[in-house]
């Protein structure tokens, strides 16, 4: 798997022979410190929510390639009030060859005992997760989440940096904060993962290539 990051919940995931994926693009204009390519290609586009800073699929062309990977989708909110705040927000898990990964789009809340769906989330090679809080989990949420579901690696997103970000989210350093510095490994862009890499991986912004 190769995973692209183009700010915000922005990625794209590719898996080769197995086709790829763009997750949550935004409209120009709608975040804070960072713009996506004017060509950005995949195979698919796949949509948390239908919010201007994560809906914009007319911003990626499509190949007109059907791809090999599998797409389940779980259902949530936006929200801590059963989306009365913001609405409701999918979660993608995609896989191929073996491989899975989620991307959990701007998840308003940790999943009760009773939710359904969230089973999913267990034995993933790959977790993209908001920890920015106020329109998502927070820091302290997102830690909760990667204790509980353990995926082999997850990738923090939805958050503030340096000139990229919303002013009222959070700092990735929050979140770090509450991790062991041993989990932690800064990475290149694009992160390729290859089946042995285990931790929080930390991508460049875009802001500042």
């Amino acid at each position: 798997m190769l995973l692209t990051w183009y700010g915000h919940s922005c990625f794209k995931l590719d898996f080769g022979s197995g086709g790829s994926a763009v997750f949550d693009p935004y409209e120009k204009g709608s975040v804070p410190g960072i713009e996506l390519p004017a060509l950005l290609e995949a195979d698919s586009v796949l949509i948390s929510h239908q919010h201007h800073d994560h809906n914009a699929a007319a911003r990626v062309r499509l190949t007109g390639k059907k791809p090999a990977f599998a797409v389940e989708k779980v259902d949530c909110y936006h929200d801590d009030e059963k989306g009365a705040k913001r609405g409701r927000n999918t979660i993608h898990i995609v896989s191929f060859g073996g491989l899975r990964a989620a991307h959990l789009g701007d998840l308003g809340c940790l999943p009760s005992p009773s939710e359904k769906g969230f089973d999913g989330l267990m034995n993933l090679d790959l977790m993209l997760v908001p920890v920015g809080g106020t329109f998502t989990i927070d820091a302290a949420q997102a830690k909760e989440l990667l204790d509980k579901f353990k995926p082999r690696v997850a990738v923090p997103m939805h958050y503030r940096e340096g000139r990229m970000g919303f002013p009222v989210l959070g700092t990735l350093d929050a979140f770090l904060s509450l991790l062991e510095p041993e989990l932690i490994h800064r990475c290149e862009a694009p992160l390729e993962l290859t089946g042995s890499e285990s931790g929080i991986y930390i991508m460049p912004s875009p802001a500042e290539r």
